[in-house]
């Protein structure tokens, strides 16, 4: 009965389990009784029209990730160790633990950007870093030269500066050179103005004969 309901889930067809039974009635020739015992329902075919979005979903943001990564070598050398995935975003480390930089994707606009989640427990040591980068936030804002986000990012452990361009997103294919070419150009000027500012704040934290 799970092959039948998986197969209802995954595949465009439509299959049925069925009990088969010979039944006679008195001195009648026997006769064949069918029982449904399941087939396709609303609930089977939603999941099934789910798990297809979400197949979809993965496959065009692997390529689009597959593009981005190619482009993004020949201008930088951070993401050159990362291989395209099937989530919304990539990311790599920034130099200081718990600290990546990322670049995201939605159906029609992206970011890129510095998050900071140094795991379970650690909400206050993540604002902790990110207030100690945000001290600095105008002159940071000035050598990057676009409007940056500082997001605390309230009820979550994490908090995030980012850069949010209303490009379109992977949704947009016809525009994706354009958006990842923003992507890249975003990404190399904030990883230029937060990795001496990381940097800074590690060799600060570190206690002394660390390295």
């Amino acid at each position: 009965m799970k092959a039948i309901t998986w197969l209802n889930e995954s595949s465009g067809a439509v299959f049925y389990l069925l009990k088969v039974e010979a039944v006679r009635i008195r001195e009648s020739a026997p006769a064949p009784l069918l029982t449904l015992i399941t087939g396709p329902s609303e609930e089977s075919r939603q999941v099934g029209k789910t798990k297809k979005e979400l197949a979809e979903r993965y496959i065009i943001r692997h390529r689009f990730w597959t593009e981005l990564l190619a482009r993004a070598k020949e201008k930088t050398k951070l993401f050159s160790a990362i291989s395209p995935g099937k989530e919304n975003w990539i990311g790599t480390g920034a130099g200081m633990y718990g600290l990546a930089f990322n670049f995201v994707i939605r159906k029609h606009d992206v970011h890129v950007e510095l998050y900071i989640d140094r795991g379970k427990g650690a909400e206050e040591e993540n604002e902790r870093i990110f207030d100690q980068l945000g001290y600095s936030q105008k002159e940071i804002q000035k050598d990057y030269g676009d409007s940056l986000s500082f997001e605390r990012l309230k009820g979550r452990r994490a908090c995030r500066i980012a850069r949010r361009l209303n490009l379109g997103g992977y949704r947009d294919e016809d525009r994706w050179p354009e958006i990842e070419e923003a992507m890249i150009d975003a990404m190399v000027r904030l990883e230029k103005v937060l990795k001496p500012r990381i940097r800074r704040l590690k060799n600060k934290s570190m206690k002394p004969g660390e390295s």
